[in-house]
């Protein structure tokens, strides 16, 4: 049972006698929150002063009323009033022990399922298949994954969705470069390789051509900007502090936009005179090769073509190589329905918009103009083509119409925010109002330099790299840690345990925070590290085995639980929180914590070992107290890290 939905149970009636709404009794029962000093007791209610606000009384009389009107005798020891209104609860050990004896006994731990299941579909991972996965994929992935595992976890029916960018501009790209610059041997070798050298290549070819055009569009921008810091510099405003201060505030933000032009000048002579002597000549002589990718992309898209038949052999080897790297990340998905699956249905999307009313035409275009954004959602081109907008409504109208959905996750990073708020303005427009839609944003992956993680010559990590990199490093701990096991032991750990540093790492943080990616804090065997609970696990399962158990028997045995330490008191009630926990992930989407939890969790079980012996315990009653909290550790351990999307290991 869950600590806390036992005492928010028992306070409802009261807040609900006092309070009419029910978001204003949902937030007071919100200020319910564990404490922070054992000493305060193990909960405390803190809606008094608020309550006192609200109904013009002395917080601490409210929560005087408060308890008057509940009962807690049967599950807390101490109720105290404090200062200016806090209530302290303290259960009962024998409470909790009763509610650890529940939570062994269920596979669950004592998590409570929901009482109303939903349909949630999760949009995850959806690279664009015609170029190779890199570190930016592992974001959206791993979250989602964790997100689809807690939903599934507590009774949800979960429908997971990588909707593949298999449709677009990219393969245009690979179709031209096929055609002008394929080397026919390394095709018929390795095709998802040379398919992917011929993406790069032509788009660099097509960044060539683009900076030389927005170079001097760039460097007259930038003189403007002088310009204006040169005019703001030379106004005399006196000792008018008004006018001063907006003249700082003016050079500050011109600093700040001469600073983001400089990158991008930076970034457009790079193109050009860092461009391979050779790679230019081409270039000059495919002076029109961004508008040729897109005609090969709009032959495609016309069907029954040379175009659609080199799709149709190229999307094969593309779909199996990345395939390849969610098996070795082991993901998982109900559906892959890229872009291409909904194409049939975009006409029909469009004329449906239109006849409602609800898209106009804008120059050609096909727009759904709406309130509170200034520029409109496009979904037809004026030369007739789709775009995202378009396709992402056909894919709403499928998820409700063929799965029921009743929320919708798009896990996607931040840049996507504005295509989201449009996106889920035209749906609700379009009819889809009971429908819950959430963009589970998330920052960037950055190197030790602030800046998005890349190579030393420039190119976006590879995510198969990234993998292999891991796992050769967790490989090298093993081996320094065990360096007697056999070699195909040691390769086993080196993979789990270099897979599950890097998802913990990214899953570890906030998702809607960019974070800096580092090898080394990744695989470091102490601070919040997928290597560090494994371990930790790992140890509960060596105390295990020294006394001839294990999590199952334990399980089966039930042996009631006695305190006679706090710090067995402490994990204890550490344990009962994991349904708390799972819950609070799914308030705001964040794994990280889940993974706070367990790093907390694992932490507390170290002082425990430390301080009581279960080999050497006082009594067998208290050894066996002790190896039911090494059992239930482990279990609420492994089952976390499981939700995580990471596997756990008996012995490291």
């Amino acid at each position: 049972m869950k600590l806390l939905s036992e005492i928010q149970m028992r306070f409802l009636p009261a807040l609900e006698s006092l309070v009419d709404e029910a978001e204003q009794v949902d937030a007071l029962l919100g200020m319910i929150k564990p404490t922070q000093d054992d000493k305060f007791g193990d909960y405390q209610v803190n809606c008094a002063m608020a309550l006192g606000k609200k109904l013009g009384k002395p917080p601490r009389d409210v929560a005087a009323e408060l308890l008057k009107a509940v009962s807690l005798d049967d599950i807390c020891d101490s109720v105290e009033l404090a200062g200016p209104g806090f209530i302290n609860l303290t259960f009962k050990d024998s409470w909790i022990t009763s509610q650890l004896s529940l939570a062994n006994s269920g596979e669950k731990l004592g998590v409570e399922q929901v009482a109303k299941p939903r349909t949630v579909v999760i949009d995850l991972s959806s690279p664009n298949v015609a170029k190779p996965m890199h570190v930016g994929h592992i974001r959206s992935t791993v979250i989602g994954d964790a997100l689809a595992n807690i939903h599934r976890f507590i009774g949800h029916k979960v429908i997971t969705d990588n909707h593949l960018g298999d449709w677009g501009t990219q393969f245009g790209m690979i179709i031209y470069g096929y055609k002008n610059f394929v080397d026919r041997a390394a095709y018929d070798k390795n095709p998802v390789q040379e398919l992917s050298r011929l993406y790069k290549y032509v788009r660099v070819l097509m960044d060539y051509h683009s900076a030389v055009k927005k170079l001097p569009e760039a460097e007259a921008l930038k003189q403007k900007q002088l310009d204006a810091v040169e005019r703001i510099e030379a106004e005399d405003h006196g000792n008018n502090k008004g006018k001063l201060k907006q003249q700082k505030k003016d050079l500050q933000r011109l600093a700040e936009k001469l600073a983001v032009q400089d990158e991008l000048i930076q970034s457009y002579k790079s193109a050009v005179e860092d461009c391979d002597p050779e790679v230019a000549e081409v270039a000059k002589k495919h002076a029109s090769i961004g508008q040729q990718v897109l005609e090969e992309t709009a032959k495609l898209h016309a069907g029954g073509n040379e175009n659609k038949a080199l799709w149709d052999e190229f999307l094969p080897y593309c779909l199996e190589d990345i395939q390849r790297i969610y098996d070795r990340l082991n993901i998982k998905f109900d559906h892959i329905l890229g872009e291409s699956y909904y194409q049939n249905q975009l006409e029909g999307i469009v004329k449906e918009l239109t006849a409602n009313g609800l898209a106009t035409e804008s120059d050609g275009a096909i727009c759904v103009f709406l309130d509170g954004f200034e520029a409109p959602m496009i979904i037809r081109k004026k030369d007739g083509a789709f775009l995202y907008p378009t396709t992402d409504l056909a894919t709403i109208k499928h998820r409700v119409e063929q799965w029921q959905a009743d929320s919708m996750l798009y896990v996607v990073d931040h840049r996507q925010h504005d295509h989201f708020d449009k996106l889920f303005a035209a749906s609700k427009l379009w009819g889809y109002k009971d429908v819950e839609m959430t963009h589970v944003s998330f920052g960037t992956v950055m190197g030790d330099d602030g800046k998005p993680f890349k190579t030393r010559a420039g190119d976006t990590v590879g995510l198969e790299g990234l993998l292999d990199e891991a796992e050769s490093r967790a490989l090298a701990v093993a081996k320094e840690q065990n360096p007697n096991l056999e070699d195909s032991r040691q390769q086993e750990i080196g993979r789990v345990v270099g897979l599950g540093a890097l998802k913990y790492a990214d899953l570890s943080q906030n998702r809607t925070s960019d974070y800096k990616f580092s090898y080394d804090k990744m695989l470091a065997l102490r601070g919040n590290t997928a290597t560090y609970l494994q371990y930790a696990n790992a140890r509960v399962h060596g105390i295990l085995r020294k006394l001839d158990t294990d999590t199952e028997r334990l399980k089966a045995a039930g042996d009631e639980v006695v305190f006679t330490e706090l710090v067995e008191r402490q994990l204890a009630m550490q344990l009962l929180r994991f349904d708390e926990v799972i819950y609070d992930v799914l308030v705001e989407y964040k794994p990280n914590l889940l993974c706070n939890y367990l790093f907390d969790l694992a932490q507390l079980f170290a002082r425990f070992f430390d301080q009581c012996s279960v080999r050497d315990a006082e009594t067998d009653a208290i050894q066996k107290s002790r190896l039911q909290l090494c059992g239930l550790t482990s279990r609420t351990l492994t089952c976390g890290l499981s939700l995580l999307g990471i596997e756990s290991l008996e012995r490291i």
